[in-house]
């Protein structure tokens, strides 16, 4: 039977709009599933949790219990689009971090990311040797000093002998092209016995992030990070501490680095949305924001800032 030209002119409207709805559906599906995201695989400072030789009772529950167990701090960088992997930081943990990633994401390896020469940032290069992986030509972006640290000095000159890793040398404020991001580091102060310390624009097509794990005192920095982090989505920024006299009668100013409550202070005037672009990272173990359950991170997360976990995903 032949459909009343009216009919048959509705319910091919009703087809062009379903189909245009499928369309766009799976389009954005599609769209979603190749943005890059951060994913975060440690939040803990370089000695990681339970630190060594620690058997207080903060580090006790972590060797009774391995699952308790935290890695340094090391920030994924995920590209579907190009099916490759990057990362932030090498660290001591490195093999469990990129067992996570795998599982997470299996591409290869594009690169290595790292910020200065203390050991839970770049200790963990010594997995790529021909004593561990084997790996062949890993690009390895570091600044200059970093450069020639690992350059002029063993083991590590031998992974660049060997091949195992490729440095890439990059300058400040020079952007590097990974896919379809870009990664531009700068120069922030902090202990640099052995290389120069640096923090991370990554600038993805939608989102961008600073990452900033370690850094002295923020009235050290001749940059402004509430002026930073306006012009950013996500901030990963230092707390090792969370406040003074965290460390017992250890003069913590040997070892500067901005309190968490310090933090907080300077952006508490800050509309909530500005709030919740920062995560702290970057945790020592006294730190009580490891806990979950504490009364400081409940304090933390009630003033509008948020707490970086292992597998985090921040799309860019």
């Amino acid at each position: 039977m032949r459909l009343p030209f009216g009919r048959a002119t509705g319910l091919n409207a009703l087809w062009n709009f379903c189909f245009a709805l499928l369309v766009l559906t799976y389009s954005s599906v599609q769209a979603q599933d190749t943005d890059p995201y951060l994913f975060i695989l440690g939040v803990v400072q370089d000695a990681g949790y339970p630190q060594a030789g620690c058997y207080a009772p903060h580090c006790l529950p972590g060797w009774e219990n391995p699952a308790l167990k935290r890695g340094a701090t090391s920030v994924a960088l995920v590209d579907p689009a190009t099916q490759r992997n990057y990362l932030f930081e090498a660290t001591p943990d490195l093999p469990q971090q990129l067992f996570d990633l795998r599982e997470q994401a299996d591409y290869p390896l594009a690169g290595v990311f790292l910020t200065h020469a203390h050991i839970g940032h770049y200790a963990g290069l010594m997995y790529f040797g021909r004593e561990a992986m084997g790996a062949s030509g890993i690009p390895v972006y570091a600044m200059p000093r970093m450069t020639a640290f690992l350059s002029t000095n063993g083991p590590w000159d031998q992974l660049i002998s060997l091949n195992n890793i490729q440095m890439f040398p990059i300058s400040e404020q020079r952007p590097v092209n990974a896919g379809q991001i870009t990664v531009t580091p700068f120069l922030v102060p902090h202990r640099d016995e052995y290389s120069e310390t640096v923090g991370y624009h990554i600038q993805g097509p939608n989102r961008s992030a600073l990452f900033i794990p370690d850094i002295n005192k923020w009235s050290d920095w001749e940059t402004d990070i509430a002026e930073l982090v306006l012009e950013v989505d996500y901030a990963l920024l230092d707390a090792t501490f969370y406040a003074d006299g965290e460390l017992g009668n250890r003069d913590m100013s040997q070892i500067p680095h901005p309190f968490v409550s310090e933090t907080m202070a300077l952006f508490r005037a800050f509309p909530a949305e500005q709030r919740q672009k920062v995560w702290f990272i970057h945790f020592n173990h006294t730190n009580p924001l490891l806990d979950a359950a504490s009364e400081a991170s409940q304090f933390v997360t009630r003033e509008g800032f948020n707490i970086a976990r292992e597998g985090l995903q921040l799309p860019l």
